[in-house]
């Protein structure tokens, strides 16, 4: 039987992953280090990787393994590149050799926001990364491509979850300490809860066929600014630390962000029938959880 490799087990998408399908027979989680269940594999090295897909009969890759630290991406390219391009591209080599197909995760950050506000980033609009991070997975999105193996792209955005370190979990921490904080108000996007992405993902792997390299788009419904979002958190958890809107130009960081980078659900919903809830749904469910950790 074929068996479904995920990597970046232990990422916030991994991690959601694990819990998606706990008990179910045929998973196999990979990260760099290993523990419990979870096995060691280096995406970046193709030897390895193809006789782990060769011994383990794999039929699916979903590769969640990714930097994505995007600041630190500015000075840390060559890693960056390695394991944002080179190791999708192991993946993808290794899944055409065995007629594997692979589900590989992109992002909004190809896109460089400047389109008009209210109108979202379809599968083809132009992309112009602004950030070493986005360029690498504009890099990654055309290496797959051109490999050709069977399977698709998913591009998504601003994820979280009660696990890792994302912006609800940095925002809880500040709101709990602070009476005030400033943030970002004039970038635009939708927050996307990483369990609502894992359930999409598991939804669409019966059905990818013979697609080779398509790209989609998932995030969840709405959306939102940064200080809005970062409002919501505020307000759900019972927080009554203030937040102040900044403009970009106020909070400088080592790399750009799109202004407008909301993306088009249509395509993934009409091919594969999944679910998007509106982000402000999802955002109380992690909440809920978190406060049962």
């Amino acid at each position: 039987m074929d068996h479904v490799l995920i990597t970046g087990a232990f990422g916030q998408l991994g991690t959601e992953l694990q819990l998606l399908t706990a008990g179910k027979p045929g998973f196999l989680f990979t990260d760099m280090r290993e523990e419990g269940p979870v096995r060691r594999l280096d995406i970046c090295d193709s030897k390895t990787v193809d006789r782990f897909v060769a011994e383990n009969h794999i039929g699916i890759i979903i590769n969640c393994a990714a930097y994505t630290d995007v600041n630190r991406a500015e000075s840390d390219v060559a890693l960056c590149r390695a394991v944002n391009v080179d190791g999708p591209a192991n993946l993808a080599r290794t899944a055409r050799r065995h007629n594997a197909a692979l589900v590989q995760i992109s992002t909004d950050y190809v896109f460089d926001g400047k389109r008009k506000s209210g109108i979202p980033y379809e599968e083809s609009s132009r992309r112009h990364p602004l950030s070493v991070y986005g360029e690498s997975k504009r890099a990654c999105e055309d290496a797959v491509r051109r490999i050709g193996c069977r399977g698709v792209i998913i591009r998504t955005a601003w994820l979280y979850s009660p696990f890792g370190k994302n912006f609800v979990k940095t925002m809880l921490r500040l709101g709990s300490e602070k009476p005030e904080i400033g943030v970002v108000a004039d970038q635009f996007g939708t927050p996307t809860y990483a369990r609502d992405l894992a359930q999409a993902i598991l939804d669409l792997l019966p059905q990818i066929g013979d697609r080779r390299g398509e790209i989609y788009h998932y995030t969840d419904e709405g959306s939102c600014s940064w200080a809005e979002f970062a409002a919501l958190i505020m307000q759900e958890a019972g927080l009554a630390c203030r937040v102040n809107p900044l403009t970009t130009d106020q909070y400088p960081t080592p790399a750009a962000r799109p202004a407008w980078s909301v993306l088009s659900k249509v395509k993934i919903r009409h091919d594969f029938g999944v679910a998007t809830p509106h982000w402000e749904t999802s955002l109380r469910d992690c909440l809920q959880r978190l406060s049962t950790r």
